[in-house]
């Protein structure tokens, strides 16, 4: 990290996390961040579900919710970029103060509640992406729909012709009652109508599942079931947590979905038990916890094809995309794969 970006961070953590995020996105909107290019090696070239990344590590959907900051983010050295949750209308979100910084846990607690501006602004936005570039949209339901399922299905007809894969986000515990949708009946049926309209794009592009980290090995074998009868593309694994355990800083005790360190060992866990449950036969993509290179490759190791971070972004900043990507190629030469694909579930048993 330069000493620049060192100040800036320092900056922003003087300010209310949320004002500080919106300047953030404002700063790679003109330019002033990290801007690496494409970070990539023979190694780390790989493709999950059909797309051709230039390194498995990806950036978290939560983060440029508006898909207002591409062209930074396309620079920064990611191999992949997840923008959204974009829902049908637009919505303010729940009332703030809506996120928590808890920098002695190196985490975050959010409860946004899906707050974005609608799929037909999002939609504007993404016709216009920058070229190259691998980018998804998460797919929301808005709070106030009689039919939230439908909503998923709305987003990806008015999105999908302009991104390179689509998430199914059933998992965020800011929206009530959302996370009923993950039961293998209405998972089901949400998912037959997003595949419907996937199978009706001129360039149908792969779509995959965002699950909770909360489920219990009961329920994630229904997933694992739900996944195979489905024919989705994969699972991300995970979302955030309603879990508290641990915790040290002041505002442990705010309602919302908790991010960053403290659910690196829980969301591996559940990563590596999909693995286990799918054969490893469905590209998984593991989020949750991860701010170093050796976190990437354990969650490889573990069954992920590619992996995504966020909240690590908050305390160790853009360069640290840098970091991880590099280091992660010299893990996997240390231990001599010459694809990461080589390297995915290797050490799957650890975390079991």
């Amino acid at each position: 990290m330069s000493l620049l970006e060192s100040l800036g961070l320092r900056a922003l953590h003087r300010l209310d996390p949320e004002a500080a995020h919106g300047l953030a996105i404002r700063a790679l909107q003109m330019g002033l961040t990290p801007s690496p290019g494409a970070v990539t090696t023979p190694r780390l070239r790989t493709q999950v579900a059909g797309l051709e990344l230039p390194n498995p590590l990806g950036l978290a959907a939560g983060f440029d919710k508006n898909a207002t900051a591409l062209k930074g983010l396309s620079r920064a050295g990611f191999g992949f970029v997840e923008v959204g949750a974009a829902t049908p209308l637009p919505q303010p979100g729940n009332p703030k103060p809506r996120l928590f910084r808890l920098t002695e846990d190196g985490a975050a607690i959010n409860r946004f509640g899906f707050n974005n501006d609608g799929m037909d602004a999002i939609a504007a936005r993404l016709a216009e992406r920058p070229e190259g570039a691998v980018i998804g949209l998460n797919l929301g339901a808005n709070k106030t729909s009689e039919d939230r399922a439908g909503d998923f299905a709305k987003v990806l007809a008015c999105c999908g012709p302009y991104v390179d894969f689509a998430t199914v986000n059933v998992s965020s515990p800011n929206t009530e009652r959302l996370r009923d949708l993950q039961g293998r009946d209405a998972l089901m049926a949400l998912l037959a109508g997003v595949m419907e309209v996937r199978a009706g794009m001129a360039r149908p592009i792969p779509a995959f599942l965002k699950i909770a980290p909360d489920l219990d090995d009961a329920a994630l074998a229904e997933i694992a079931e739900v996944a195979g009868a489905s024919g989705i593309s994969g699972i991300i694994a995970t979302n955030t947590t309603l879990d508290r355990s641990g915790l040290r800083s002041p505002h442990h005790g705010e309602a919302g979905g908790l991010s960053g360190a403290p659910l690196f060992a829980s969301s591996t866990r559940v990563l590596a038990r999909l693995s286990e449950l799918t054969g490893g036969d469905l590209p998984l993509v593991g989020v949750g916890g991860v701010a170093t290179a050796e976190q990437a490759y354990a969650k490889i190791r573990a069954g992920a094809s590619a992996v995504q971070l966020y909240t690590a972004l908050v305390f160790g900043g853009l360069s640290l995309v840098h970091d991880i990507v590099t280091g992660l190629d010299r893990l996997l030469a240390r231990d001599g794969f010459d694809t990461v694909a080589e390297a995915v579930g290797t050490d799957r048993q650890t975390w079991l």
